[in-house]
């Protein structure tokens, strides 16, 4: 596919590329004359930090402090600092899931062993070369592995409750923690009415600007 080179001519003919790049120049340094006029002459209009009320809600300084964050924890985190029964349930929760890693860790390493061995011993026997005594030493290797996975079919069992507990527990907690600052960003909103002032002045002054632009010749 071809290239299509725009050329200016050196003739003191105006070509419509001239005609166009006269305007685009002319529409800049407008727009340059515009900015210069609004940073040198007193602002009359309504300052766009007040678009929104002063008024503070109790959450107000945490939000204003808000980058990326989670919403949710950050105000609720301050709800805590405020309320001795939430920072009670939050250490106690705290607690809880420390322990659930301490126990559930203590299990799963005893169990990946005993699984690590079966697997090694499995794999071992594969080598062995006299095919009926490597037959012998897989099945005594499957009926260990077999008798061991009956001994600890409870401890499973209980293991996936405790994990099933912890995500109710989640689901529970993060059900209250929504629930808990939802009135706070209520809060928030009633005391930061948005206003249309700002917007509005804005918006005729670009609608100005662009009329202007549009009757450029």
């Amino acid at each position: 596919m071809g290239v299509t080179i725009f050329r200016l001519s050196s003739t003191n003919k105006e070509t419509p590329i001239k005609k166009i790049m006269k305007k685009i120049l002319f529409a800049s340094a407008l727009i340059l004359s515009v900015l210069s006029c609004t940073e040198n002459k007193p602002e009359n209009t309504p300052a766009v930090d007040n678009a929104v009320d002063n008024a503070e809600s109790s959450v107000s300084g945490t939000l204003k402090s808000y980058r990326d964050e989670n919403m949710i924890d950050k105000i609720y985190s301050e709800l805590i600092k405020n309320d001795k029964n939430l920072k009670l349930l939050d250490d106690k929760l705290v607690q809880l899931y420390e322990e659930n890693r301490k126990v559930l860790a203590l299990y799963a390493e005893i169990l990946h062993k005993s699984e690590s061995f079966y697997l090694d011993a499995k794999s071992l026997a594969g080598t062995i070369k006299d095919s009926l005594l490597k037959q012998q030493v897989e099945k005594e290797i499957t009926i260990s592995s077999d008798q061991y996975d009956l001994t600890i079919s409870k401890v499973k069992e209980l293991m996936a409750k405790v994990n099933q507990n912890i995500d109710d527990i989640n689901n529970q907690y993060t059900a209250f923690k929504i629930r808990k600052t939802l009135p706070e960003i209520g809060k928030y909103q009633n005391a930061h009415p948005l206003k249309t002032d700002s917007l509005e002045s804005l918006i005729k002054k670009q609608n100005e600007l662009l009329n202007e632009l549009k009757n450029l010749k």
